[in-house]
């Protein structure tokens, strides 16, 4: 949380020696904590104005997407252009990395969109990417390697602050199919909205972890929340990966069928399998009113893509009136081609007058 680059000055970059050098470090998570405190990006906010700020903003129109690496920006640009967003939280942005072509995604986004952003790294990649990815860039090297997330608007952002969710290093030893430095991360910013002050969180919670996991990074984020603006009218909106069950179960056919057969609209319906629901409901944080109640994932097979079954992502509001919530297909509009695996959501908020009910 105590630095801050701006637009006009990259992050901090780790040469590629470096990089090599702790790539061929033993893959020994309990080395993590010792690599990662050498790293000022995963302290760091790249921070952008917009070009030419929106006037001000009676209420707010906000989309949460995870981009998949954001590959695709052009169309993901047509895409989110469509939507009438007045502000942007992403998650899953690289830069730097061969398998989105080296491009600074959350730059890109910004300029096609006339947007300023605030992006923190999550992650260094130590490597290529997943098994695809390797497979799709084999012989190519990652100009910087940074994959993170950020939060863009048409207006200011103020105070951005990069949040680590939890102390790292289950990536480091490589048993989730690839080496990474850092772990889940939130971006934090403050945008006006009818002249107050809304905190704006771009969350992405851990896939490969359980309930449980994901439920201690949501009281960190809370935590921090709550030191950043206490009380203070927030949306916290991203993946937060709630599978419903933890990445052994997912992965093992015979328990994810068993489960399944005992419950099967959990994947659909995951609120009483993953803590983190009530938790955020106990901070006095709404989601009623917020989500479209449909799945937000994006499958992509021989004949094309379609919607899945899974609800992975969601808004998370306080002291905030939330209005025409809706998933947005992840597909390209001039092609009808998938830009991620994930649905992008949105909904329009407003600050909450004193005395005033809320959904």
């Amino acid at each position: 949380m105590d630095c801050f680059a701006e637009a006009t000055e990259a992050l901090p970059v780790v040469p590629a020696a470096e990089r090599a050098a702790l790539l061929a470090l033993a893959p020994e998570a309990r080395l993590h904590a010792r690599v990662a405190v050498t790293l000022p990006a995963l302290r760091c906010v790249e921070l952008a104005p917009p070009p030419a700020p929106a006037p001000a903003l009676g209420a707010a129109r906000v989309v949460a997407w995870n981009t998949e690496r954001g590959r695709f920006p052009e169309a993901a640009a047509r895409m989110l252009r469509a939507s009438g967003a007045d502000a942007l939280l992403l998650s899953e942005l690289d830069v730097g990395m061969a398998r989105s072509q080296q491009r600074h995604t959350a730059r890109e986004f910004a300029l096609r969109l006339g947007l300023g952003y605030a992006f923190g790294v999550e992650f260094l990649e130590l490597g290529l990417g997943d098994a695809a990815e390797r497979e799709r860039s084999a012989g190519e090297e990652n100009a910087v390697g940074y994959h993170g997330g950020a939060v863009a608007s048409t207006r200011p952002l103020e105070r951005p602050v990069l949040v680590r969710l939890d102390a790292g290093g289950d990536w480091f030893d490589g048993r989730r199919g690839e080496r990474r430095v850092g772990g889940r991360i939130a971006v934090l910013a403050t945008l006006r909205v009818a002249g107050a002050p809304v905190t704006l969180a771009s969350v992405h919670l851990e896939s490969h972890g359980d309930p449980g996991l994901r439920d201690s990074q949501a009281a960190a984020l809370l935590e921090a929340l709550d030191a950043y603006a206490p009380g203070a009218p927030a949306l916290v909106g991203g993946d937060v990966n709630s599978h419903s069950l933890g990445s052994r179960e997912l992965e093992d056919r015979d328990a994810l069928a068993r489960a399944l057969r005992a419950d099967p609209s959990r994947l659909a319906e995951p609120i009483a399998y993953e803590p983190l629901f009530a938790r955020l409901e106990a901070a006095g944080f709404e989601r009623g009113a917020c989500n479209a109640g449909l799945s937000t994932e994006r499958r992509r097979g021989e004949g094309g893509s379609r919607r899945g079954t899974l609800r992975l992502d969601w808004f998370f509001a306080r002291g905030l009136d939330c209005s025409a919530p809706e998933v947005l297909a992840a597909i390209d509009p001039a092609t009808g081609e998938a830009l991620s695996d994930h649905e992008a959501i949105a909904v329009t908020i407003r600050p909450r007058r004193t005395g005033r009910s809320g959904g």
